[in-house]
């Protein structure tokens, strides 16, 4: 199994996976248990498979979101939503942001329980050891209908692999904010704009870290890679994809291609109805 082959099967997946972390639904379910909108209801929904765990944690797990942006939110949350009506809101919308992006026609598709079958098949090769966010949702149940049994399946895909990448950008010294700067730097992910606002650091404090960056030579004076930068971001996907490559070589080469063409064909659906709003990612 080549590591191309596994990205492009995460690469396939992540969008469906991702794409609750958009949703009005989301909102609009977390918010009905108590908690407040906004961010609160992102960093409870994510940490909620962890129990209620105080901010430290929070911040460690997620890594470049500012200390100061998830203290004001956790453990707060706590107080106002137990973790686990946090996880059945959260699947709740779910199967409601599924409903609406894919339609009801083809969530009963049997391509979807397929999908949902080999990504469990892949997943169940994920080691926990040094990946608290995988291991706290593969504590999860299993939900038993074929589209949240495969956004579960998909969810501890991408934990593990995000797990493995923070292993990854800690080895290369890079910090969470760090991390942030270099990588929307690339031109990939997130709009710097937007990848500053939603992780709560201030314009002085992302300022501040392209300076430290362009001192270790990862950055040039206007702010763009230099190679030294983007021979360490390469570097930093290769080993990412190597740490998540267990799973995708346990299903083989025939599943993997498999279930990256049901997950294409399912994440083209979403993105075309809408599943991301405009401007948050950057235009290659």
């Amino acid at each position: 199994m080549k590591l191309l082959e596994s990205r492009r099967c995460y690469q396939a997946l992540n969008p469906l996976h991702s794409l609750i972390y958009f949703a009005p639904e989301a909102e609009q379910e977390f918010t009905s248990v108590g908690l407040r909108s906004g961010r609160m209801s992102y960093f409870a929904g994510r940490a909620a498979a962890m129990g209620a765990v105080g901010a430290g944690t929070v911040t460690a797990a997620f890594f470049n979101f500012s200390p100061g942006l998830v203290a004001h939110h956790i453990p707060l949350a706590w107080e106002l939503a137990t973790p686990q009506a946090v996880l059945e809101a959260r699947l709740r919308a779910v199967d409601r942001v599924l409903r609406r992006l894919l339609g009801e026609e083809l969530l009963t598709d049997p391509e979807v329980a397929e999908a949902a079958r080999l990504a469990a098949e892949a997943a169940s090769a994920c080691g926990a050891a040094g990946r608290p966010l995988y291991a706290a949702h593969a504590d999860l149940p299993v939900p038993e209908q074929p589209h949240l049994a495969l956004w579960h399946a998909l969810t501890l895909l991408r934990e593990h692999r995000g797990d493995g990448h923070i292993a990854a950008l800690t080895a290369a010294e890079l910090d969470g904010l760090d991390a942030l700067v270099t990588h929307t730097a690339s031109g990939k992910g997130f709009t710097a704009e937007f990848a500053r606002a939603s992780r709560g650091w201030s314009q002085q404090e992302w300022d501040a870290c392209v300076e430290r960056l362009q001192a270790r030579g990862l950055l040039d004076a206007d702010g763009s890679p230099t190679p030294s930068g983007q021979d360490l971001r390469k570097q930093l996907e290769i080993l990412t994809d190597a740490l998540g490559q267990a799973p995708y070589q346990h299903l083989g080469a025939d599943g993997t291609a498999r279930l990256t063409e049901i997950g294409n064909r399912l994440s083209r659906t979403a993105l075309l109805n809408g599943a991301f709003p405009s401007g948050v990612f950057a235009t290659p």
